[in-house]
């Protein structure tokens, strides 16, 4: 080979390189907020973080329900709200995440700090797979809805190494979902990804009320506190 044929390689496989590095980077996974900022309560544009909120979803004989509990929990110094999620089927349940998560008061973006799972198995707890806090064994907080969604922007959701690297993309922010709960416009779309399997998910957020529809399952009912 050349010195001429060389360099041209050479060249080829750092453009190429650099091609990847770029496209690693194009996803957000480092954020910084002050720390005067944090809060457990508040609202972000397309979701409510105040207790007492409850969500109800469903799809065939599964039901998924999500309720902003009135309770706390120090994540990585911060402390956070707890949400839990409940996924049943037939009345029995499949998983029950408590997930935490804090609001920078001044951008009104959302972000995750982890979760701890239980996945059952006839009606009992058989593991914990997916569970991650932000602070342990190299985890970091992500970003689940930023208060000013632009189209194209793209951010990890959960920074868990092998464990949970779930990623959004913010593909529209103005979409029309209808639901047994109501007719929802100007809808956020979040295309969600990880690096750790295939698959697709699509999750659609409204103004003001929070997921309105998340692949198949649709929004049945939203309770308000003291309602």
């Amino acid at each position: 080979m050349t010195t001429r044929m060389m360099l041209k390689l050479l060249t080829g496989l750092t453009l190429a390189g650099a091609t990847l590095a770029a496209a690693a980077d194009e996803w957000r996974r480092d954020f910084k907020v002050d720390s005067a900022n944090w809060v457990d309560h508040g609202t972000n544009p397309y979701f409510i973080l105040e207790p007492g909120y409850r969500w109800r979803y469903k799809h065939g004989a599964v039901v998924l329900t999500i309720t902003v509990l009135d309770e706390t929990k120090k994540v990585d110094g911060v402390t956070t709200r707890v949400v839990e999620e409940r996924e049943e089927k037939n009345g029995q349940p499949l998983e029950v995440s408590r997930n935490y998560f804090a609001l920078d008061k001044s951008t009104h973006d959302l972000y995750y700090f982890g979760e701890d799972v239980d996945i059952y198995k006839d009606g009992k707890v058989v593991e914990h797979e997916g569970a991650w806090l932000s602070g342990v064994n190299g985890a970091k907080f992500g970003l689940l809805l930023p208060g000013k969604p632009k189209v194209g922007d793209k951010f990890y959701q959960e920074v868990a190494p092998k464990v949970a690297m779930d990623r959004a993309e913010i593909v529209s922010v103005d979409e029309k979902i209808e639901t047994p709960a109501g007719t929802y416009e100007h809808c956020l779309h979040a295309k969600e990804t990880t690096p750790l399997e295939k698959g697709v998910s699509h999750k659609f957020y409204a103004r003001g009320v929070g997921l309105v529809k998340d692949d198949d399952l649709v929004l049945e009912s939203l309770d308000k506190p003291g309602k």
